[in-house]
Protein backbone atom coordinates (compact mmCIF):
# COMPACT_ATOMS: atom_id res chain seq x y z
CA UNK A 1 0.00 0.00 0.00
CA UNK A 2 1.64 3.57 -1.05
CA UNK A 3 1.66 5.30 2.13
CA UNK A 4 -0.02 9.22 1.70
CA UNK A 5 1.61 11.81 3.87
CA UNK A 6 -1.98 14.24 3.27
CA UNK A 7 -4.00 11.53 3.93
CA UNK A 8 -2.14 11.35 7.92
CA UNK A 9 -2.13 14.89 7.93
CA UNK A 10 -5.89 14.80 7.47
CA UNK A 11 -6.48 11.70 10.28
CA UNK A 12 -4.02 13.63 12.22
CA UNK A 13 -5.98 17.27 12.42
CA UNK A 14 -9.32 15.27 12.79
CA UNK A 15 -7.99 13.50 15.99
CA UNK A 16 -6.48 16.59 17.37
CA UNK A 17 -10.01 18.04 17.00
CA UNK A 18 -11.69 15.79 18.71
CA UNK A 19 -9.63 12.68 20.46
CA UNK A 20 -9.70 13.28 24.42
CA UNK A 21 -5.70 12.49 24.50
CA UNK A 22 -5.19 15.95 23.17
CA UNK A 23 -7.74 18.16 25.45
CA UNK A 24 -5.31 19.53 27.11
CA UNK A 25 -2.99 20.71 23.77
CA UNK A 26 -6.15 21.40 21.97
CA UNK A 27 -7.32 24.02 24.52
CA UNK A 28 -3.84 25.58 25.84
CA UNK A 29 -3.54 26.37 21.81
CA UNK A 30 -6.55 27.84 21.67
CA UNK A 31 -5.70 29.36 24.66
CA UNK A 32 -2.98 31.33 23.05
CA UNK A 33 -4.28 31.98 20.13
CA UNK A 34 -7.68 34.20 21.81
CA UNK A 35 -5.19 35.49 23.68
CA UNK A 36 -2.66 37.25 20.63
CA UNK A 37 -5.88 37.72 19.51
CA UNK A 38 -6.95 39.99 22.06
CA UNK A 39 -3.79 41.70 22.02
CA UNK A 40 -4.10 42.21 18.52
CA UNK A 41 -6.42 44.79 19.43
CA UNK A 42 -6.17 48.91 20.60
CA UNK A 43 -8.28 49.35 24.12
CA UNK A 44 -5.66 48.30 26.07
CA UNK A 45 -3.40 50.83 24.75
CA UNK A 46 -5.48 53.32 26.40
CA UNK A 47 -4.06 52.83 29.54
CA UNK A 48 -0.61 53.32 31.42
CA UNK A 49 1.97 51.16 32.83
CA UNK A 50 0.98 47.82 33.63
CA UNK A 51 -2.96 48.60 33.83
CA UNK A 52 -2.91 48.57 30.44
CA UNK A 53 -2.23 44.52 31.02
CA UNK A 54 -5.07 44.09 33.97
CA UNK A 55 -6.96 46.04 31.55
CA UNK A 56 -6.12 43.00 29.05
CA UNK A 57 -6.60 40.06 30.98
CA UNK A 58 -9.62 41.32 32.56
CA UNK A 59 -11.20 41.87 28.87
CA UNK A 60 -9.50 38.08 28.16
CA UNK A 61 -10.66 36.55 30.92
CA UNK A 62 -14.74 37.85 30.46
CA UNK A 63 -14.82 36.70 26.56
CA UNK A 64 -12.80 33.67 26.97
CA UNK A 65 -15.49 32.46 29.78
CA UNK A 66 -17.88 33.74 27.34
CA UNK A 67 -16.73 30.81 24.75
CA UNK A 68 -16.89 28.27 27.76
CA UNK A 69 -20.14 28.74 28.44
CA UNK A 70 -21.03 28.52 24.85
CA UNK A 71 -19.27 25.36 24.13
CA UNK A 72 -19.87 23.66 27.55
CA UNK A 73 -23.28 25.07 28.64
CA UNK A 74 -25.20 26.80 25.94
CA UNK A 75 -24.21 24.12 22.99
CA UNK A 76 -24.99 20.76 24.76
CA UNK A 77 -28.00 21.65 26.96
CA UNK A 78 -29.71 23.69 23.72
CA UNK A 79 -28.29 23.41 20.09
CA UNK A 80 -27.56 19.92 20.71
CA UNK A 81 -31.06 19.50 21.84
CA UNK A 82 -32.62 21.34 18.61
CA UNK A 83 -33.44 24.50 20.78
CA UNK A 84 -32.12 26.71 18.56
CA UNK A 85 -34.02 29.44 19.51
CA UNK A 86 -33.24 29.39 22.39
CA UNK A 87 -29.66 29.33 21.89
CA UNK A 88 -29.03 32.12 20.04
CA UNK A 89 -31.18 34.34 22.31
CA UNK A 90 -28.85 32.75 25.13
CA UNK A 91 -26.40 33.21 23.18
CA UNK A 92 -27.04 37.30 22.42
CA UNK A 93 -28.60 38.09 26.32
CA UNK A 94 -25.07 36.62 27.12
CA UNK A 95 -23.19 38.71 24.61
CA UNK A 96 -24.58 41.70 25.93
CA UNK A 97 -24.26 40.93 29.44
CA UNK A 98 -20.85 40.80 28.84
CA UNK A 99 -20.02 43.32 26.96
CA UNK A 100 -21.86 45.95 29.66
CA UNK A 101 -19.76 44.11 32.19
CA UNK A 102 -16.72 45.13 30.21
CA UNK A 103 -18.28 48.51 29.78
CA UNK A 104 -18.54 48.77 33.38
CA UNK A 105 -15.34 47.92 34.24
CA UNK A 106 -13.79 50.29 32.18
CA UNK A 107 -16.14 52.97 33.61
CA UNK A 108 -15.60 52.15 37.03
CA UNK A 109 -12.39 49.82 37.40
CA UNK A 110 -9.76 51.19 35.07
CA UNK A 111 -10.66 55.13 34.77
CA UNK A 112 -8.51 56.82 36.55
CA UNK A 113 -5.84 55.09 35.32
CA UNK A 114 -6.46 56.33 31.36
CA UNK A 115 -3.64 57.99 29.96
CA UNK A 116 -5.28 59.85 27.61
CA UNK A 117 -9.25 61.46 27.20
CA UNK A 118 -10.71 58.69 24.69
CA UNK A 119 -14.17 59.84 23.00
CA UNK A 120 -17.06 57.65 23.38
CA UNK A 121 -17.13 56.28 19.81
CA UNK A 122 -13.04 55.64 19.97
CA UNK A 123 -13.96 53.76 23.19
CA UNK A 124 -16.98 51.68 21.91
CA UNK A 125 -15.14 51.06 18.80
CA UNK A 126 -12.47 49.42 20.70
CA UNK A 127 -14.81 47.26 22.54
CA UNK A 128 -16.83 46.15 19.58
CA UNK A 129 -13.45 45.53 17.65
CA UNK A 130 -12.33 43.07 20.31
CA UNK A 131 -16.02 41.57 20.87
CA UNK A 132 -16.47 41.72 17.13
CA UNK A 133 -13.02 39.20 16.80
CA UNK A 134 -14.54 36.94 19.04
CA UNK A 135 -17.63 36.06 17.20
CA UNK A 136 -15.72 34.22 14.43
CA UNK A 137 -13.90 32.35 17.27
CA UNK A 138 -17.49 31.25 19.11
CA UNK A 139 -18.97 30.44 15.56
CA UNK A 140 -15.87 28.05 15.46
CA UNK A 141 -15.46 26.83 18.79
CA UNK A 142 -19.35 25.96 17.81
CA UNK A 143 -18.66 24.18 14.87
CA UNK A 144 -15.62 22.28 16.25
CA UNK A 145 -18.31 21.18 18.89
CA UNK A 146 -20.42 20.09 16.44
CA UNK A 147 -17.97 17.93 14.78
CA UNK A 148 -16.71 16.19 17.65
CA UNK A 149 -20.37 15.40 18.32
CA UNK A 150 -20.72 14.24 14.84
CA UNK A 151 -17.32 12.06 14.63
CA UNK A 152 -18.37 10.26 18.29
CA UNK A 153 -21.87 9.39 16.99
CA UNK A 154 -20.43 7.85 14.10
CA UNK A 155 -17.80 5.89 15.85
CA UNK A 156 -20.86 5.10 18.16
CA UNK A 157 -22.64 3.59 15.20
CA UNK A 158 -20.10 1.88 14.01
CA UNK A 159 -19.04 0.06 16.69
CA UNK A 160 -22.69 -0.76 17.74
CA UNK A 161 -22.77 -2.05 14.29
CA UNK A 162 -20.15 -4.23 14.18
CA UNK A 163 -20.65 -5.20 18.13
CA UNK A 164 -24.08 -6.01 17.42
CA UNK A 165 -23.21 -8.41 14.47
CA UNK A 166 -21.02 -10.21 16.35
CA UNK A 167 -23.29 -10.78 19.09
CA UNK A 168 -25.76 -11.82 16.62
CA UNK A 169 -23.25 -14.45 14.60
CA UNK A 170 -22.32 -15.65 18.18
CA UNK A 171 -26.48 -16.12 19.57
CA UNK A 172 -26.46 -18.00 16.15
CA UNK A 173 -24.08 -20.18 16.58
CA UNK A 174 -24.54 -20.63 20.58
CA UNK A 175 -28.08 -20.67 20.48
CA UNK A 176 -28.97 -22.81 16.85
CA UNK A 177 -26.43 -24.83 16.87
CA UNK A 178 -26.36 -28.71 15.70
CA UNK A 179 -26.16 -30.03 18.67
CA UNK A 180 -29.20 -27.53 20.03
CA UNK A 181 -31.69 -28.95 16.97
CA UNK A 182 -30.47 -32.67 17.10
CA UNK A 183 -31.37 -32.58 20.82
CA UNK A 184 -35.19 -31.03 19.94
CA UNK A 185 -35.67 -33.35 16.98
CA UNK A 186 -34.61 -36.29 19.26
CA UNK A 187 -37.10 -34.59 22.14
CA UNK A 188 -39.84 -34.08 19.30
CA UNK A 189 -39.23 -38.01 17.55
CA UNK A 190 -39.92 -39.20 20.86
CA UNK A 191 -42.95 -36.96 21.71
CA UNK A 192 -44.68 -38.19 18.30
CA UNK A 193 -44.98 -41.90 19.71
CA UNK A 194 -45.84 -40.88 22.80
CA UNK A 195 -47.96 -37.69 22.71
CA UNK A 196 -48.21 -36.33 19.13
CA UNK A 197 -50.42 -33.12 20.03
CA UNK A 198 -47.55 -31.97 22.21
CA UNK A 199 -44.92 -32.77 19.46
CA UNK A 200 -47.20 -30.69 17.49
CA UNK A 201 -47.10 -27.71 19.53
CA UNK A 202 -43.20 -27.81 19.70
CA UNK A 203 -42.68 -28.08 16.45
CA UNK A 204 -44.31 -24.52 16.29
CA UNK A 205 -42.64 -23.19 19.04
CA UNK A 206 -39.14 -24.50 17.30
CA UNK A 207 -40.47 -22.73 14.16
CA UNK A 208 -41.58 -19.37 15.93
CA UNK A 209 -37.95 -19.47 17.75
CA UNK A 210 -36.23 -20.16 14.50
CA UNK A 211 -38.04 -17.30 12.77
CA UNK A 212 -37.25 -14.94 15.12
CA UNK A 213 -33.47 -15.66 15.10
CA UNK A 214 -33.27 -15.50 11.23
CA UNK A 215 -35.55 -12.62 10.48
CA UNK A 216 -36.31 -10.12 13.36
CA UNK A 217 -33.36 -10.50 14.55
CA UNK A 218 -31.10 -8.67 11.78
CA UNK A 219 -33.56 -5.48 12.08
CA UNK A 220 -32.64 -2.62 13.86
CA UNK A 221 -35.84 -2.89 16.22
CA UNK A 222 -38.32 -5.26 17.11
CA UNK A 223 -41.88 -5.23 18.84
CA UNK A 224 -41.27 -5.87 22.42
CA UNK A 225 -44.38 -8.17 22.44
CA UNK A 226 -41.68 -10.28 19.62
CA UNK A 227 -39.42 -10.21 22.11
CA UNK A 228 -41.27 -11.38 24.53
CA UNK A 229 -42.41 -14.58 22.59
CA UNK A 230 -39.16 -15.04 22.25
CA UNK A 231 -38.31 -15.39 25.61
CA UNK A 232 -41.43 -17.45 25.96
CA UNK A 233 -40.37 -20.05 22.89
CA UNK A 234 -37.07 -20.49 24.46
CA UNK A 235 -38.01 -21.07 27.76
CA UNK A 236 -40.27 -23.36 26.89
CA UNK A 237 -38.38 -25.27 24.81
CA UNK A 238 -35.81 -25.87 27.48
CA UNK A 239 -38.36 -27.14 29.98
CA UNK A 240 -39.36 -29.85 27.54
CA UNK A 241 -35.19 -30.43 27.48
CA UNK A 242 -35.09 -30.36 31.45
CA UNK A 243 -37.49 -32.06 33.94
CA UNK A 244 -38.51 -30.07 37.15
CA UNK A 245 -37.94 -26.61 35.38
CA UNK A 246 -40.28 -23.92 35.66
CA UNK A 247 -40.26 -20.36 34.15
CA UNK A 248 -43.21 -17.41 34.93
CA UNK A 249 -43.31 -14.76 32.73
CA UNK A 250 -45.06 -11.29 33.99
CA UNK A 251 -45.76 -8.56 31.69
CA UNK A 252 -48.09 -5.62 33.68
CA UNK A 253 -48.29 -3.70 30.62
CA UNK A 254 -50.97 -2.52 28.23
CA UNK A 255 -51.52 -4.21 25.64
CA UNK A 256 -51.50 -1.63 23.18
CA UNK A 257 -48.46 -0.51 24.66
CA UNK A 258 -46.48 -4.03 24.27
CA UNK A 259 -47.44 -4.01 20.44
CA UNK A 260 -46.06 -0.56 19.95
CA UNK A 261 -42.98 -0.30 21.81
CA UNK A 262 -40.12 -1.33 20.05
CA UNK A 263 -36.51 -2.39 21.30
CA UNK A 264 -33.46 -3.59 19.95
CA UNK A 265 -33.73 -7.44 18.87
CA UNK A 266 -32.22 -9.73 21.66
CA UNK A 267 -31.78 -7.50 24.27
CA UNK A 268 -32.88 -9.74 26.90
CA UNK A 269 -31.58 -12.83 25.49
CA UNK A 270 -27.96 -13.04 26.98
CA UNK A 271 -29.70 -12.53 30.08
CA UNK A 272 -31.96 -15.28 29.96
CA UNK A 273 -29.46 -17.53 28.44
CA UNK A 274 -27.29 -17.03 31.69
CA UNK A 275 -29.96 -17.74 34.03
CA UNK A 276 -31.27 -20.36 32.36
CA UNK A 277 -27.68 -22.25 32.24
CA UNK A 278 -27.29 -21.43 36.10
CA UNK A 279 -30.57 -22.55 37.02
CA UNK A 280 -29.69 -26.36 36.44
CA UNK A 281 -29.91 -28.23 39.70
CA UNK A 282 -27.55 -31.42 39.52
CA UNK A 283 -29.56 -33.01 42.49
CA UNK A 284 -32.66 -32.89 40.59
CA UNK A 285 -34.38 -30.68 42.82
CA UNK A 286 -36.50 -27.83 41.24
CA UNK A 287 -35.02 -25.40 39.16
CA UNK A 288 -37.15 -21.93 37.97
CA UNK A 289 -36.09 -18.60 35.93
CA UNK A 290 -38.99 -15.68 36.21
CA UNK A 291 -38.90 -12.41 34.25
CA UNK A 292 -40.39 -9.45 34.77
CA UNK A 293 -41.10 -6.65 32.25
CA UNK A 294 -42.86 -3.27 33.17
CA UNK A 295 -43.07 0.37 31.73
CA UNK A 296 -43.57 2.99 33.67
CA UNK A 297 -42.70 6.89 32.71
CA UNK A 298 -41.04 6.04 29.25
CA UNK A 299 -39.13 3.80 31.11
CA UNK A 300 -38.66 -0.36 30.56
CA UNK A 301 -37.88 -2.60 33.50
CA UNK A 302 -36.19 -5.90 32.91
CA UNK A 303 -36.07 -8.24 36.12
CA UNK A 304 -34.91 -12.14 35.55
CA UNK A 305 -34.20 -14.12 38.58
CA UNK A 306 -32.98 -17.83 38.51
CA UNK A 307 -32.68 -20.60 40.98
CA UNK A 308 -29.43 -21.51 42.21
CA UNK A 309 -27.37 -25.11 42.62
CA UNK A 310 -24.48 -24.89 45.25
CA UNK A 311 -22.71 -27.70 42.95
CA UNK A 312 -23.71 -26.77 39.91
CA UNK A 313 -20.49 -25.55 37.96
CA UNK A 314 -21.09 -23.35 34.60
CA UNK A 315 -18.89 -25.30 31.95
CA UNK A 316 -18.60 -22.67 29.47
CA UNK A 317 -17.72 -19.79 31.83
CA UNK A 318 -15.76 -18.35 29.77
CA UNK A 319 -18.48 -17.34 27.09
CA UNK A 320 -20.76 -16.90 29.92
CA UNK A 321 -18.67 -13.59 31.13
CA UNK A 322 -18.36 -12.76 27.53
CA UNK A 323 -21.87 -12.96 26.79
CA UNK A 324 -22.57 -10.11 29.73
CA UNK A 325 -19.44 -7.93 28.99
CA UNK A 326 -20.67 -7.73 25.69
CA UNK A 327 -24.22 -6.87 26.40
CA UNK A 328 -23.28 -4.79 28.51
CA UNK A 329 -20.96 -2.61 26.00
CA UNK A 330 -23.89 -2.58 23.82
CA UNK A 331 -26.22 -1.06 25.93
CA UNK A 332 -23.49 1.64 26.57
CA UNK A 333 -23.45 2.14 22.70
CA UNK A 334 -27.45 2.26 22.77
CA UNK A 335 -28.43 4.47 25.50
CA UNK A 336 -25.11 6.00 26.75
CA UNK A 337 -25.65 6.83 30.65
CA UNK A 338 -29.43 6.45 30.57
CA UNK A 339 -29.34 3.17 31.42
CA UNK A 340 -28.82 1.42 34.66
CA UNK A 341 -28.14 -2.00 35.08
CA UNK A 342 -27.72 -4.17 38.49
CA UNK A 343 -26.58 -7.73 39.00
CA UNK A 344 -27.07 -9.71 42.49
CA UNK A 345 -25.22 -13.37 42.81
CA UNK A 346 -26.98 -14.58 45.94
CA UNK A 347 -26.17 -18.07 47.30
CA UNK A 348 -29.66 -19.20 46.00
CA UNK A 349 -30.85 -17.03 43.43
CA UNK A 350 -29.28 -14.74 40.75
CA UNK A 351 -31.12 -11.40 39.96
CA UNK A 352 -30.54 -9.27 36.98
CA UNK A 353 -32.17 -5.64 36.97
CA UNK A 354 -32.56 -3.53 34.26
CA UNK A 355 -33.87 -0.12 33.33
CA UNK A 356 -33.93 1.40 29.91
CA UNK A 357 -35.57 4.44 28.15
CA UNK A 358 -38.57 3.88 25.89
Amino acid sequence: MKYSPWKFEETFVMDFLVEARYGFRRHLLFLIFFFFLIYSTRFWHWYSGIYQYYVLFFVYTILITMVYINIYVLVPRFFFKTKYITYFVLLVLMGVAGLNFIGYGFRHLFHDFRTQYIPKDNERGGIYEGVLMCIPIILTTTTIKLLQKWISDNKRINELSSLTLNMELNELRNQINPHFLFNMLNNVKALIRTDPAKASVVIVKLSEFLRYQLYENSEEKTLLTSEIDFLSNFLNLEKIRRDHFSFDIQTDIDKRIVNSTFIPPNLFTTFVENAVKHSVDISGGESYVNIKINIENKQLYFMCVNSRSHGYIVQDKKNSGLGLANITRRLELLYGDTFDLQIESGDKEYIVNLKIPV
